[in-house]
């Protein structure tokens, strides 16, 4: 019996050992087929999040508008004085002032009336919702300062187009036009002045271009209007509403099936349950330490030495201003880290407005909210207009919060300049004893950047004749 028995258990084991081991190789298998599509989903979702940022950021500023203030599409919104820190949009410029219209022409094309440049002038720029520019608007845009029709054109449109017009071919259907009306300084008659010239824009539908509608106007300058991107799985949301508004363009269809695979398709609902939701909020924070370790890096600069540079890589800046012409380039990368920290497209950069970007001092070092800096801006600066310099935190990119100014500009009030025409700026919590107006408050507890705005920039820019120096520590007691 023992025998029989020691028999039988061995057959027992002789067969359960295979089954235990088929079991754990089913089980290693579906293991695996787990972590496969959980790496698939994170690493699909961080590559959307870089090619779909110019999108989300549109999106954003689209959705900021629609959920916190009264405007609506195809009208116009505005900041009735020079933006505070409550415009949470990326890298406003706190020196103009801003009106702006969401534009759909899903219905139809949509006019939009710029006036002449004759007591004031406008620096605009027309983009689609991927902000690729169509147009620029104003003096250095396409009326070339007589003002002009701009008529945006649905995805497809064959019908007629007015004579006389500026007839702008969208592939998408939506977009915004941003439209600086340049202000001459910051006392309240040129604010006004500004203010009045803006509203002479129009908004209407080209089939009532016989006899437009009154546009309308909201101001938003006191809403708290945070479009600042959102490093979690609430990008993937928007990047699908986008999905869902805009046709597929050519260029970008090599991303439908990556999209598919994080649960963003065109004609259904994004719904990722919990543990999804949990892999894109981690994919997002790979993407930002991504694309901040690439801005972190630095862009090409203007001056060999000098730690300045284009707020632009020279890549994008290409492919932009040709709509992304070139079949053998698409520089989705360089877009992606340029819409962390900004928004619109400039059709002609360099000709109304040049950026100049650095968040770093002379030594390498990163920027300090708790220490103080100078800027010395050499004499005859090369602008037609003006030149300004503007402190944003630099985790956000966009106005530092609670601050009650953000820049001086050569155009500001009672600013001092030095015997040879120069002229220093500082940067730091408290401001240098008498020098309070070429002062620019930042917060001791954050780090910042710098980006130096000339409007009407001039050769000596370009010819390097003219050099912005690089910005200094300023020892403190």
């Amino acid at each position: 019996m023992r025998t029989l028995v020691r028999g039988s258990s061995s057959l027992l084991v002789g067969i359960a050992i295979p089954a235990l081991l088929h079991t754990l190789d089913v089980h290693a298998q579906e293991l695996l087929k787990d972590q496969l599509a959980h790496r698939a989903i994170e690493r699909r979702a961080v590559e959307a999040m870089i090619w779909g940022m110019p999108a989300v950021n549109a999106d954003l500023m689209l959705q900021t508008m629609l959920n916190t203030t009264n405007a609506k599409v195809n009208e116009i919104i505005f900041w009735s004085r020079p933006v505070n820190w409550k415009n949470q949009t990326l890298t406003p410029n706190p020196d103009a002032i801003y009106f702006m219209s969401f534009w759909n022409v899903k219905d139809g094309p949509v006019v939009i009336e710029v006036p002449a440049a004759q007591g004031g002038s406008i620096a605009g720029n027309i983009v689609d919702a991927w902000q690729m520019p169509l147009e620029d608007a104003g003096p250095d845009g396409a009326d070339k300062g007589k003002g002009g029709k701009y008529v945006i054109l649905p995805p497809g449109y064959s019908g007629k187009v007015p004579e006389g017009t500026i007839p702008l071919r969208s592939e998408t259907n939506s977009g915004f036009a941003l439209l600086r009306s340049n202000l001459a300084s910051h006392s309240n008659a040129d604010i006004a002045k500004s203010v009045a010239y803006g509203k002479q824009i129009k908004v209407y539908p080209l089939s009532q271009a016989a006899k437009p509608p009154p546009t309308k106007f909201t101001d938003v300058y006191d809403a708290l209007f945070d479009s600042t991107i959102k490093y979690d799985g609430s990008f993937y949301r928007s990047l699908a509403r986008v999905v869902q508004n805009e046709p597929w363009l050519q260029r970008d269809r090599a991303m439908i099936d990556p999209l598919r695979t994080i649960g963003i398709e065109k004609g259904r609902p994004f719904n990722p349950d919990d543990r999804t939701l949990a892999v894109l909020d981690s994919a997002a924070r790979e993407a930002h330490a991504e694309l901040s370790a690439r801005y972190d890096e630095g862009f090409p600069v203007i001056n060999p030495g000098i730690r300045w540079f284009p707020a632009a890589m020279p890549e994008m800046v290409k492919a932009a201003s040709t709509a992304y012409a070139d079949p053998d380039t698409y520089p989705v990368d360089a877009r992606g880290v340029s819409y962390t920290l900004g928004f619109t497209g400039i059709k002609r950069i360099g000709t109304a407005q040049f950026y100049l970007m650095t968040s770093k001092d002379k030594d390498g070092d990163a920027f300090d909210g708790g220490k103080l800096y100078r800027l010395t801006v050499p004499a005859k600066a090369p602008v037609k207009q003006y030149w300004s310099v503007t402190v944003y935190d630099r985790e956000t990119h966009a106005l530092v919060p609670n601050m009650d100014r953000a820049s001086v500009a050569s155009t500001s009030t009672g600013v001092q300049t030095n015997a040879d025409g120069s002229m220093d700026v500082y940067f730091g919590p408290e401001a240098p004893e008498g020098k309070q107006a070429n002062w620019v408050p930042t917060d001791a507890n954050r780090k910042f950047e710098l980006l130096f705005r000339l409007y009407g920039p001039e050769k000596p820019l370009f010819e390097k004749t003219w050099k912005l120096p690089d910005v200094e520590k300023v020892a403190t007691k």
